[in-house]
C-alpha cells in the first residue's frame, strides 16, 4: 500500500515520516545489543517513556532524564536512541533544551545514514507569534468594556434610536448621530464587519402632538389680528399658570431657562402696562414685541384652553413630515451615512398593535380604561427576566418615569389607571385633540417605548448585536424597550451590546430643545465645516460628555490645518519629476527609522481602535506620525537631499485612508483632503496644477534674472503674484532658498485669512522696528546732551545733593553741609573722570566737524 503524503501538524509530510521510519528500522537491524557511551554512562533505558501516553508529558520526562545523562562526550548512537526517537512525533519545544539537543543530534545521524552523506533540510520551528488585540466595546449592560463577538459570524445587526421630529435638529443630536456614524464606519471599513443598520423616526409622540396643536392654535390666534389690549390681557392671563410652573420647577437648568423667559416677557409687558395705567394708547409695535417674547407661554396657554378642539389628523402629520425632511438634509450636510432601513412609527401601527397583543397574551401586559400598560412587577418577578438592566438604581424615579410617559400622559386620571407607579404605557387610549388608530382596546396611539421594540423586532428579529442611543435614553426608554421586547420574545438577550453616546454641553449645560439653549446644525455649519465638526467629535471619546466651545472647535481647526499642510507637502514632493526606477531610492538610517516609527504608530492606532474605538488616541498617534515625517522632510531639505517618495507616499496614503474611514474625507483622491469643495466632480489638482507649475517655473526664472540684474520692481511684481493675486484663486506659492517653489491648492478663505494674519505680523514687526529706532535715537540724543556737559558743571547742576565744591567743580560737602566721606568721594571721582572722557570726545567730534 502506498504511503500517505498528506501534510502533518508539524509541517512535514507522511512520506517524509515513512522514509524516516524505514531508516530507523534499517539502523535497528545493525544493533544487536545496546551500545554503551564512551564516557562509561549506563545504556539509554527508554522503557519509562512507553508508560507515558500524552505527548507533552513524555517529552518533559525525556528532557528530565537527559539532563542527568551525558550523551555528547564520546556519544555512540544506540538502538535505544533510535527507538526513543521513533516515539516522538515532532521536535521538542525550545524550553526543553536537553531533549531538543538530543533530538537534533539523533535526527542528523539518521539523515546522514538514510541519504548516504547528502545534506537535507533541518527541522523547522514555527514562530511563537503574539496575540493580536481584540475589539472591545463599552457595554452599558455591564458598564465595562467587553470583547465584541457578533452573534452570527461577521454579520452585525444594529438598531439606533432616531430623532423625534418636531423641531430643528441641533448639535446635541449631531453629537449622537455623528458619533454613531464614526463607530459604524470603523466597524464596516476598518474591522470589516457586515453591518446592517436600522434607525427609526418618531413621528407619533406627545411632544409632536402638543407642538403641532400649539403651532396651529397660535397661527389661528395671530390670524385673527387681536387688538393690542386683547394681546395684553391674554398674556397677563397666560402668565399665571406659567408662574406656577416656574415655582414648581426644581431642575436648575430648566428653572434658569424659565426664569429667562419670565424676565423677557416681563420686560415686554412693562411698557404696555405703563401705558394702560397712564391712560395712553397701546401701540401695535409694542404689542408685536410682546407677542414675540410671549409666544411660547401664550401657545402653551392656548393649548390648555382649546387643544382638545383640534381634530384634524393632518395637523399632526404635517409637522413631523417637514422636520424629518430637514433632519435628512442636516445629516447629508454632516456626511452621515443614511441607515440601511428607516422605520416610521406612523407606518408601523399595525405591527405595534400585534406586538402589544402578544405581550398581553404572554401575561406581561394589562388593559386599563382603553389603554394597555406593561406590568413591571410581574415581569421582574419572573425567573428568566429582570427589569431595568441598564439603570436598576433608577427604578422608582417618578420624574424620569413621567418624562418617559410624555406631557399628555401624566394627568391624575392617566396615572390612576396603572397597577404600579413603575408600569408604563404600551398603548394609550386617545383623548380629544389627539390622533388615534383603531385597536382591540379602542381608538388610541402607541406608547413611546413600544415603537422601537416593534419596529426593531420586525426588522432585526428576536436579538440584535448592537443598540445605540444617547446617554439620557438609558432609563426609562431603553430599559423599558428591553423589558417589553424580552417579554414579547420570551428571552433575556434582545440586545447584546448597548452603546450610549455622551451628552453635548454648552457653557456646562446639556444642550436640549426643552432648555432652549441649543445651536441648530445649520447654524453650526454656517461657522464650521462638517469635517471640522467631525474632527472635534473624533478628538473626544464617543461615550463621554463633550463641551461645544470655541476652544473645542479651534483644536479641530488646528488639527485639520496640520494634516492638510502635510498632505500638500507630500503632494509637492511626489510631483517632482523622476523616471520609473528613480522613485525607488536606497534607504539609509533616517528612512529605516521613519518607517519603524510608521509601523509602530500604525500598530498603536490599531490598539486604540480595538480599545472601545478610541479615536482620540488614534488621532494623536496620527499627529505624531506627521510630526516625525515633517522632521524627516525638513532634515532632508536642509541637507539639499530629496525625501524618499515611496515612504512618504505610504504614510500619506495610510493617513488619508484612516480619515476616510472616520468619514472626515469624501472623494477618491489617494492623498489628502479634496480640493474644490463639496460636490466638486472635477479632479481640480490634476487639471490645474500642470498650468500652475508652468507659471511657477516662469516666475522663478524671472526672479532669478531680476535678482542678478537687481531689478527691484520686477521682484516686487513677483511677490505681488504670490501674496496678492494667487491667494484670491486658492493658490499658495512657497519660496524656499535654493529649492524649487512649492505650489499648493488651498481653500481660498484659508489663504485670505493667512494673508491677513501675515499682514498683521508684518505690521507688528514694522511697528517694533520703528519703536526700536525711536528709542535708539532718544538714547543717542540723551548721550549727546550728556556729552556736552563739562565735568566741572556736572555736579553743580545737582544742587539738591551737594552744597560746596572745589575749584574744579568737584563736590566736597553734601546738601546738609556735611563733608563727603572718602568712600563716596572715590565713587564720585570715577563719575567725574568718565564725564571728563565723554566731554573730551564731544569736543573732538565738534573740532573734527568744523575742520571738515
Amino acid at each position: 500500500m502506498a504511503p500517505n503524503h498528506s501534510p502533518l501538524k508539524d509541517g512535514s509530510s507522511a512520506a517524509g515520516c515513512f522514509r524516516t521510519r524505514c531508516c530507523i528500522r534499517f539502523r535497528l537491524q545493525r544493533f544487536h545489543r545496546i551500545e554503551m557511551a564512551a564516557s562509561g554512562d549506563q545504556a539509554f533505558d527508554y522503557g519509562f517513556l512507553l508508560r507515558i501516553s500524552e505527548e507533552s508529558s513524555r517529552v518533559a520526562a525525556l528532557n528530565e532524564y537527559l539532563s542527568t545523562r551525558s550523551y555528547l562526550g564520546g556519544f555512540v548512537f544506540s538502538r535505544a536512541d533510535a527507538e526513543a526517537f521513533a516515539l516522538l512525533r515532532r521536535p521538542p519545544a525550545e524550553p526543553l533544551s536537553h531533549a531538543l539537543r538530543w533530538y537534533r543530534h539523533v535526527a542528523a545521524l539518521l539523515r546522514d545514514s538514510c541519504t548516504k552523506g547528502k545534506r537535507v533540510q533541518p527541522p523547522w520551528t514555527p514562530p511563537k507569534g503574539t496575540e493580536p488585540p481584540k475589539l472591545c466595546l463599552y457595554n452599558s449592560l455591564t458598564r465595562r468594556k467587553e470583547e465584541f463577538v457578533p452573534q452570527n459570524g461577521n454579520k452585525v445587526l444594529w438598531y439606533c434610536c432616531g430623532p423625534t421630529v418636531y423641531d430643528a435638529s441641533h448639535m446635541g443630536h449631531a453629537r449622537s448621530y455623528i458619533s454613531f456614524d464614526i463607530l459604524r464606519r470603523i466597524l464596516m471599513n476598518y474591522f470589516k464587519y457586515d453591518v446592517f443598520y436600522c434607525m427609526n423616526i418618531t413621528d407619533i409622540d406627545d411632544k409632536i402632538i402638543k407642538r403641532a396643536r400649539q403651532n396651529y392654535l397660535l397661527e389661528q390666534y395671530i390670524a385673527k389680528k387681536p387688538a393690542p389690549a386683547q394681546i395684553l390681557e391674554d398674556v397677563v392671563t397666560a402668565m399665571k399658570p406659567f408662574q406656577v410652573k416656574l415655582a414648581e420647577t426644581t431642575d436648575p437648568d430648566k428653572k434658569q431657562m424659565l426664569q429667562r423667559m419670565d424676565t423677557a416677557v416681563s420686560e415686554a409687558l412693562a411698557p404696555l402696562q405703563g401705558a394702560v395705567q397712564s391712560g395712553a394708547a397701546v401701540t401695535h409695535s409694542q404689542a408685536e414685541v410682546l407677542l414675540e417674547e410671549a409666544k411660547d407661554l401664550l401657545s402653551d396657554w392656548l393649548d390648555s384652553q382649546f387643544g382638545s378642539q383640534v381634530t384634524d389628523n393632518s395637523i399632526f402629520s404635517l409637522l413631523p413630515k417637514y422636520w424629518e425632511g430637514e433632519y435628512h438634509k442636516d445629516m447629508e450636510a454632516l456626511n452621515v451615512l443614511p441607515p440601511d432601513v428607516l422605520t416610521r412609527v406612523s407606518e408601523y401601527v399595525p405591527e405595534i398593535v400585534e406586538f402589544v397583543k402578544k405581550i398581553v397574551d404572554n401575561g406581561y401586559g394589562y388593559v386599563s380604561n382603553g389603554s394597555v400598560y406593561f406590568d413591571t412587577v410581574k415581569f421582574d418577578a419572573s425567573e428568566k427576566h429582570s427589569y431595568a438592566k441598564l439603570v436598576p438604581e433608577a427604578v422608582g424615579d417618578q420624574k424620569a418615569l413621567q418624562e418617559g410617559e410624555g406631557d399628555l400622559s401624566i394627568s391624575a386620571d392617566r396615572l390612576s389607571e396603572k397597577r404600579s407607579q413603575n408600569d408604563f404605557a404600551l398603548w394609550k387610549g386617545s383623548k380629544p385633540g389627539e390622533p388615534s388608530w383603531e385597536s382591540p382596546w379602542g381608538k388610541g396611539r402607541p406608547g413611546w417605548h413600544i415603537e422601537c421594540s416593534a419596529m426593531a423586532g420586525s426588522i432585526l428579529g428576536e436579538s440584535m448585536d448592537i443598540h445605540g442611543g444617547g446617554f439620557d435614553l438609558r432609563f426609562p426608554h431603553h430599559d423599558n424597550e428591553l423589558a417589553q421586547s424580552e417579554a414579547f420574545f420570551e428571552n433575556d438577550h434582545w440586545v447584546r451590546y448597548f452603546l450610549h453616546t455622551g451628552h453635548l454641553t454648552i457653557a456646562g449645560c446639556k444642550m436640549s430643545k426643552s432648555l432652549k439653549n441649543f445651536i441648530t446644525i445649520k447654524d453650526a455649519l454656517a461657522k464650521h465645516t462638517a469635517r471640522q465638526l467631525r474632527l472635534a467629535f473624533l478628538m473626544h471619546s464617543w461615550k463621554d460628555t463633550l463641551d461645544y466651545s470655541p476652544n473645542t472647535m479651534e483644536s479641530a481647526i488646528q488639527y485639520e490645518r496640520f494634516m492638510n499642510e502635510f498632505f500638500l507637502n507630500v503632494k509637492d514632493i511626489l510631483r517632482a519629476p523622476t523616471d520609473l526606477t528613480g522613485q525607488f531610492e536606497k534607504w539609509e538610517s533616517p528612512e529605516i527609522e521613519l518607517n519603524q516609527s510608521f509601523c509602530d504608530r500604525k500598530a498603536a492606532v490599531h490598539v486604540a481602535l480595538c480599545d472601545n474605538i478610541d479615536t482620540r488616541t488614534a488621532l494623536e498617534e496620527m499627529r505624531a506620525m506627521v510630526s516625525q515625517s515633517n522632521t524627516y522632510i525638513a532634515n532632508r531639505k536642509s541637507a539639499k537631499l530629496a525625501p524618499n517618495r515611496v515612504l512618504l507616499q505610504s504614510i500619506a496614503t495610510y493617513l488619508t485612508d484612516m480619515l476616510k474611514t472616520f468619514g472626515s474625507i469624501e472623494g477618491t483622491e489617494p492623498i489628502g483632503f479634496p480640493v474644490g469643495g463639496h460636490g466638486q466632480n472635477v479632479d481640480l489638482e490634476s487639471t490645474v496644477l500642470p498650468y500652475l507649475k508652468v507659471l511657477s517655473d516662469f516666475r522663478e526664472g524671472v526672479r532669478k534674472i531680476a535678482r542678478e540684474k537687481k531689478v527691484t520692481e520686477i521682484l516686487q511684481l513677483c511677490d505681488a503674484v504670490r501674496d496678492d493675486i494667487l491667494p484670491e484663486l486658492g493658490v499658495r506659492l512657497e519660496d524656499h532658498e535654493g529649492l524649487p517653489t512649492v505650489v499648493k491648492l488651498v481653500d481660498r478663505e484659508t489663504l485670505l485669512k493667512e494673508r491677513e494674519e501675515k499682514k498683521k505680523v508684518e505690521e507688528e514687526k514694522r511697528r517694533k522696528k520703528e519703536e526700536a529706532a525711536r528709542k535708539r535715537q532718544e538714547q543717542e540724543m540723551a548721550k549727546l546732551a550728556k556729552m556736552k556737559i563739562p565735568p566741572s558743571e556736572m555736579f553743580i547742576l545737582e544742587a539738591d545733593k551737594y552744597s560746596r565744591f572745589d575749584e574744579t567743580g568737584f563736590p566736597t560737602h553734601d546738601s546738609e553741609g556735611k563733608e563727603i566721606s572718602k568712600g563716596q568721594t572715590k565713587k564720585l571721582r570715577k563719575l567725574y573722570e568718565a564725564q571728563e572722557k565723554l566731554h573730551k570726545e564731544y569736543l573732538e567730534m565738534v573740532q573734527n566737524g568744523s575742520n571738515s
